[in-house]
């Protein structure tokens, strides 16, 4: 089935991830109340709560909990033990005649609506904040998008054609599809070099980033013929929301609302072996988990440090190049400045 391959290969499916169970494997067995700050998300299932605390009393123990299997099917379809769905692409719905793998389903417009999502995605007013604003947003910030308005709910892309995918900032090819991303040709005048890197948020339909866990770098740096790069000469603008590990406070917020937009302005006195100008956008999907982990292993991880460790270098892997070009240095190089430049936050 399409929607079971589907979901096994994306993010749902491991929501109970290495870097998730090395934390749980810390906390009481019984602590039910104190796991649920995870798995009310993560695992939901009354029968993965308590799959959870067997885990955590045996460890050893061989075999595969349910609560390891993360947002399953029926986190979504099944209530009251009852199934629900979307109707058909025709629009019609099941009938009682049907003969139906689980008797079929109740078909709800939910399914195709932003406020289902917003259950995991969406902090209460009254949820923790940092600096005033909630430490997850992502449905506020949607209603306030031109999204919402042109009736773009979050599954028109995280669910395109009714595909169990959910991608995210994982995920190169749906990130650059939310964004766009301009270069100023390098001019050298005077001995420096003067170029720019922008990048707006075209089309995600929330903050770019949305959330405190990814980092998105913006660089410019000098090149020499052999591909290094020349030391001094990298500038670099950080895109995301910056918090401390332990959540007490916020350190910085340069996110991108709807239609905002970040620009590099770059100004560098080039230097004698520089051949060529690189312009980069680099995603760290992970990085807030990377610094947690390498706190956690730092201050003694416990019985999950296997765990936290194995997630370390996940949240290492996971980093990818969304954007790179070369432009070679030269003196009669021309300086044009893109339209799109104008009105952006300048960082040198």
């Amino acid at each position: 089935m399409q929607q079971f391959q589907d979901w096994s290969g994306a993010l749902h499916a491991r929501a109970m991830r290495p870097g998730v169970m090395g934390q749980l494997m810390n906390m009481p067995a019984q602590a039910r109340e104190e796991h649920q700050a995870c798995i009310r998300c993560h695992a939901p299932l009354a029968e993965q709560a308590d799959s959870l605390v067997t885990a955590i009393s045996r460890p050893n123990t061989k075999g595969t909990g349910l609560h390891e299997q993360g947002l399953v099917c029926a986190a979504c379809h099944v209530r009251g033990h009852q199934r629900f769905g979307p109707a058909r692409r025709d629009g019609s719905m099941p009938k009682p005649e049907d003969k139906l793998p689980h008797g079929g389903w109740q078909a709800s417009a939910a399914f195709a609506d932003s406020r289902f999502c917003a259950s995991c995605h969406q902090f209460e007013a009254d949820g923790y904040a940092l600096n005033g604003k909630l430490l997850e947003n992502t449905y506020e910030e949607w209603k306030a998008s031109p999204y919402a308005v042109e009736g773009k709910q979050c599954q028109s892309c995280h669910m395109p054609d009714r595909r169990h995918l959910w991608r995210g900032i994982h995920d190169p090819e749906i990130v650059r599809s939310g964004v766009t991303i301009g270069v100023a040709p390098p001019r050298v005048e005077a001995g420096a070099v003067r170029a720019a890197l922008t990048l707006r948020n075209t089309g995600t339909g929330h903050h770019f980033p949305t959330y405190v866990t990814p980092k998105v770098i913006i660089e410019i740096f000098q090149e020499d013929s052999a591909g290094r790069a020349v030391a001094g000469t990298q500038r670099e603008y950080v895109i995301g929301r910056e918090v401390a590990l332990d959540l007490s406070r916020e350190i910085a917020d340069t996110r991108l609302a709807a239609g905002a937009q970040a620009v590099l302005d770059y100004t560098v006195p080039r230097r004698q072996r520089a051949a060529n100008l690189v312009y980069r956008v680099r995603v760290e999907p992970d990085a807030f988990y990377t610094g947690l982990y390498r706190s956690l292993i730092a201050d003694g991880a416990g019985k999950g440090e296997a765990m936290i460790r194995q997630a370390l270098a996940d949240s290492l892997a996971s980093h990818f190049t969304l954007f790179e070009e070369r432009r070679a240095l030269g003196a009669a190089a021309k300086y044009s400045v893109p339209t799109n430049l104008s009105g952006g936050s300048l960082c040198r």
